[in-house]
């Protein structure tokens, strides 16, 4: 099924009372290509309109879910259980056991995850991942920079995470085996190969990701900058439009976006 075979999805929006669920009812009130049918946050949230989760599987054909990794991996085991709805989530600081719950929730449902639901930023994933596997490990250092504002609870983000990881897959290498998050004190030389992270928070800065790659006599650095919180909004109702209808499985960004043959 297309988004064209499925004029206008019903979603529900956790966490509605969040910075991304305001968003995401912002940017759905201005479609004609979707319909928030429920939103629900907490058990103990007070707010105008808000139902239980139940109510909100009942009505949605899509949950969009930016809340936290531990009340995604449970929301995905609630609707696996009754076999939907389908799910898109943006939670970051996911754990493994969290992610584990995630997986094998989408044997059963539909799920999109990623860590970013914006077009530029997996563009930037693609271009990282060939400019790694071109330039050789021995000539060239990986740095994965990223910025937010200070209320985010995560580090280094999902996004730069995923931006290390990309790298880390041009060169065919495991990025637990080559990834450095934090530097401090008498480190020694850098090893040849390492990606390494740093990370700023502080402000109200949206998102800041670069990637630099260093050699001795230049350095290119690519990156991406976030101006409004509706842009992950609008990718996480694309999402939620092309995943409405799909068998289960999980699936990404780069599903929604046709750069895979996935589903």
């Amino acid at each position: 099924m297309t988004v064209a075979d499925h004029a206008c999805v019903k979603i529900a929006v956790a966490g509605a009372l969040g910075r991304m669920g305001q968003a995401v009812e912002a940017v759905a009130a201005t479609s004609d290509t979707v319909a928030v049918a429920a939103r629900f946050d907490r058990p103990d949230a007070q707010g105008e309109g808000l139902v239980s989760v139940d109510a909100a599987m009942q009505a949605a054909e899509v949950i969009i879910d930016f809340t936290t990794g531990a009340a995604s991996a449970a929301l995905a085991e609630r609707c696996a259980g009754r076999g939907g709805p389908a799910l898109v989530i943006g939670a970051t600081g996911i754990s493994p056991d969290e992610q584990r719950r995630i997986t094998q929730a989408s044997q059963r449902i539909a799920v999109v995850q990623s860590g970013n639901y914006s077009l530029g930023v997996n563009m930037l994933l693609g271009l990282v991942e060939q400019v790694a596997a071109a330039l050789p490990a021995e000539d060239w250092d990986i740095e994965v920079f990223e910025a937010h504002h200070r209320r985010k609870v995560d580090a280094p983000s999902g996004t730069a995470l995923m931006l290390g990881q990309a790298a880390a897959d041009g060169r065919g290498v495991g990025l637990g085996q080559v990834g450095k998050r934090a530097r401090d004190g008498i480190t020694g030389a850098r090893p040849t190969g390492e990606i390494g992270f740093s990370v700023q928070r502080g402000g109200g800065v949206i998102g800041e990701h670069s990637v630099t790659f260093a050699g001795q006599e230049e350095t290119l650095t690519i990156s991406h900058s976030a101006l409004d919180r509706g842009l992950f909004a609008r990718g996480a109702l694309a999402a939620a439009r092309w995943v409405a209808g799909k068998p289960p499985g999980l699936y990404d960004m780069r599903d929604v976006l046709g750069f895979t043959k996935k589903g």
